[in-house]
């Protein structure tokens, strides 16, 4: 809380992102949970005894409003070949919109292998479905139960989709960046039907719920390649700024999460108001190293990163302990709100290997000496 205050701190904070040594739950036999091979005991260990725990958690009304898909769909989930295979159908007049997901148990990833929107005649049928209004309290007890078990071992942070992140994940990647790109009017109209719920929930879970760090994922769907800066400004700073004023009303933080290219979008980033930034991927990955956003953006934002989650897995020891020296005098040299040491993501196998356990303890090893 003092980095993401701007106040001075003994050393960087550092955090394994996803893995927090809270929400891994080795005992359990479920074949889908990876985090039950031995092998990644002695890692949840370590982020529970080491890390400055970040845990991410999303937040629901006590009163949830009916979904208005439930009576024109169906749902079927099947196991095939040891995988799960879920099925979700749409009927609208006589259209039937159809997605499919797939989940492997040894990979802790949900593959959409079908999405729901192939064209454009989807699209205008999907906005002719009612819109919901949001309705009922804001349940907090799940936060609160959170913070509870956490202590002063970390923070939960509230995880939280922008509109765009739910209108592009309706197509598939050519199919979202030609209709964003052709159909802007359109597009428009499908943004704006999320916002319609977003923003009034961003609102109240910020009033409920105050002076909390959040996380705003879906930004990095209009960054280029896929869309060009000026689609920037109309896809994400009109719909997430507003977001981002809401959680400053309530006294929170607000982190906008984009992976990949950053320097034709870093000022529009700014401009909205983001506490944070996160997970700032140097080259290749990404296209500006952390010393320039530090220099330019620095001073209003925390930086979060500046580690491959594909580094931690095949890089050797000894290059990787470079990276993590360099991230570090990167993201805190000169002025500053302050940095947060921290990877793009992390390995989803179920065995975790040796090298990516000796890779995190580097990382806890070089800020312990701070």
């Amino acid at each position: 809380m003092a980095t993401l205050r701007g106040d001075r701190v003994d050393r960087p904070a550092v955090s394994f992102y996803e893995i927090n040594g809270l929400d891994e739950n080795p005992a359990d036999a479920n074949p889908f949970n990876i985090y039950s091979h031995p092998s990644w005991r002695p890692l949840i260990d370590l982020a529970r005894e080491k890390t400055d725990r970040i845990v991410m958690r999303g937040v629901a009304y006590q009163s949830i409003t009916p979904d208005p898909i439930d009576d024109i769909s169906s749902t079927e989930s099947v196991v095939r070949d040891g995988s799960q295979y879920n099925t979700r159908r749409i009927q609208i007049g006589d259209r039937t919109l159809t997605a499919r997901t797939r989940r492997d148990p040894d990979v802790n990833t949900v593959w959409t292998v079908e999405h729901l929107l192939k064209d454009v005649d989807d699209l205008r049928a999907f906005l002719d479905i009612p819109v919901p209004s949001p309705k009922g309290n804001v349940d907090t007890r799940r936060i609160l139960e959170t913070e509870r078990m956490l202590g002063d071992t970390g923070i939960v942070m509230i995880d939280t989709p922008d509109p765009l992140c739910l209108a592009a994940s309706l197509f598939d990647m050519a199919g979202y960046t030609i209709t964003a790109m052709t159909e802007q009017a359109l597009f428009h109209r499908l943004l704006e039907r999320f916002a319609s719920t977003l923003l009034p929930k961003t609102e109240a879970v910020a009033k409920a719920l105050p002076g909390r760090l959040w996380r705003i994922f879906g930004p990095e769907y209009a960054s280029p390649p896929y869309l060009p800066p000026s689609l920037f400004r109309e896809y994400v700073c009109r719909y997430v700024a507003p977001m981002i004023d809401a959680i400053h009303a309530g006294g929170g933080y607000a982190r906008i999460h984009s992976h990949g290219n950053l320097k034709a979008i870093l000022d529009d980033i700014a401009g909205m108001g983001a506490d944070a930034l996160d997970p700032i991927e140097p080259p290749p990955q990404g296209d500006v190293e952390l010393g320039y956003v530090r220099e330019r953006h620095g001073s209003n934002m925390v930086l979060f990163g500046n580690l491959e989650a594909s580094d931690i897995e095949n890089m050797p020891t000894k290059r990787f302990e470079e990276k993590v020296r360099r991230a570090l005098a990167e993201g805190s040299s000169g002025e500053g709100r302050g940095f947060v040491l921290m990877p793009s993501a992390c390995p989803y196998g179920r065995e975790l290997s040796s090298l990516s356990m000796k890779n995190y303890e580097k990382m806890i090893e070089i800020v312990d000496e701070l």
